[in-house]
Parts: C-alpha cells; structure tokens; sequence
C-alpha cells in the first residue's frame, strides 16, 4: 500500500486526508494519506525518519510552522521553492528528500480554470499581505504576465523583505498605499487571513478598481469572503480560494500515488470539501 501524509503543529484541521482520500476512492488506489502532528523541536528526527524509510512514507505535505524550516532537511530543492523560500511537498526517492513548492502551481491553476482570466493577462496587480503565502502568489502572477507587482503590507519592512528576496517587478508598499495604485491595478488577491471565519474583516473600499479587475481571495472559509462579496456587488469577475488548495495537492498525488491517470478537480471535489467547512 503506497502512504503519504501531511505534517504541521498543530493539524487536526487539515482538509489535505479528505482532499487525498476522495482520489485515492475515485481512482481505486489502495494508499492512505494521514496527517501527522510533528512538533517544531522535532522536524529533524521526522525528516530522518522520513528519508529511511521507517514511517513508510512515499513523501509528504508540509503545513505551518514546517514549511521553511524542512528545507534544512531536504537533499534536493526545485528552483521555484528555492526562490519562494518555503517546501510544502516532499518525495523520498532513492533515499533521498526532495522539496518543492505546489502553492504556486495551486494558486495560478485556480485562476486559469476559472475562466475569469483575460486571453493574454498584464497590468498592475496588487497582493494585500506579505506573509507566507504572498511569496508563492508573486511568482504566479509574475508568470501569467502581471507587471508590476505592489505587495502591500500592514508593516512596509515585511513587505519590503519579500520583495527583495523574490527580485523581479516586485514592489513594497504599506496598506496605506493601496489607494494610489487601485486604478491601474488588474488583479487584486488578499493573501493575508482577514476575512476567514473567526479572524477580523478585510476593510478596504473597492471604488477605484477598474470593473475588469479580477478580484480572488485565498481564504475559503467562508467561500464567499467580504472581499469577494463586494467585488461581486460591483461587478468585477471573482474567483473563489477552494480551487487553489485542490489544484496544489495534484503534483504530490501524482508522485506519491502513480495514478494511471490525472487526479482532477470537479465540482463533485469542491463540493464534497465544502460540506465540512
């Protein structure tokens, strides 16, 4: 039986086993996928464990607080994670760990498949937040042809760390800043957790955004965020934060599990993962 998990501290909310065992049933793949509470203090020993084989493991997803962390682990970085500074897939391969990083390919995937996207998309774009997500989210844009990019942070020095680290047409600014670029701006993504159930609202006024300005939000719990509400009211093509945490787990399916063919997201997945949001 092929096995995979999901480590992070702590992860008893994980979506990722429900997200992997409604493939694994789809595609008739005997395998398991578990999530596994690692403590920070004991990565190292997790990592090692990992790499010999002793758990069993084809490799695993990497949560929060691991994600950059576990690069000290790995014998073999993809470029892309390197750039973004975080793993959150590993695969053990001849006794090796290789890391790379699916926030990307999750993140820009969810956009393509939505349709909302113009043919050949450019511009401004505008990133709220510069936690760890933000990083991946960059890269995406950058790669679909947005440029500039303005990554506005509530405190400008996170911001401009980012920016540095990723190079590129990367630009800080503080949220302060957000109305001076909201007219030329193309797409506007919240990275940052407001407006998930439980934390505080996403308070920005939307008036100067152009109408064809594509409007997304990572968070998906709720769905419909009060960002993604008001862009809606006025007009502006949305796109939702369920599809990127579906798109990114299809790269590490497909090297743990070796499906015979392409995991994909449906409207059966995402609304088989809503029901328990």
């Amino acid at each position: 039986m092929k096995k995979s998990a999901v480590i992070g501290w702590p992860i008893s909310h994980s979506l990722s086993p429900r997200l992997h065992g409604f493939w694994l049933d789809k595609l008739g793949i005997e395998g398991s996928y578990e999530a596994l509470p690692v403590e920070p203090e004991n990565l190292d020993d997790f990592a090692n464990k990992l790499k010999s084989g002793e758990l069993g493991l084809k490799g695993a997803n990497v949560t929060v607080p691991h994600k950059q962390e576990i690069m000290a682990f790995c014998d073999e970085i993809s470029p892309l994670a390197q750039r973004i500074g975080a793993v959150n897939t590993l695969v053990v391969k001849d006794g090796k760990l290789l890391g790379s990083n699916t926030d990307h390919y999750g993140f820009k995937t969810n956009l393509e498949a939505s349709g909302k996207l113009p043919e050949n998309p450019s511009g401004a774009a505008i990133i709220l937040g510069a936690g760890g997500a933000s990083r991946a989210v960059c890269t995406a844009l950058e790669e679909l042809g947005y440029s500039p990019i303005y990554l506005l942070n509530r405190t400008l020095e996170r911001a401009e760390e980012v920016a540095n680290d990723l190079g590129g047409s990367i630009i800080a600014g503080s949220l302060s800043d957000l109305p001076k670029y909201m007219a030329e701006c193309q797409i506007l993504v919240n990275s940052t957790s407001l407006g998930m159930k439980g934390q505080n609202p996403l308070d920005i006024d939307l008036s100067d955004l152009p109408k064809e300005a594509v409007v997304t939000d990572i968070v998906y719990n709720p769905l419909m965020t009060g960002l993604l509400e008001q862009a809606k009211a006025r007009g502006n093509p949305i796109v939702d934060g369920i599809g990127m945490l579906l798109f990114q787990a299809i790269p590490g399916f497909e090297s743990w599990f070796d499906p015979s063919e392409k995991p994909v997201v449906t409207e059966e997945l995402r609304q088989y993962m809503l029901e328990v949001l």
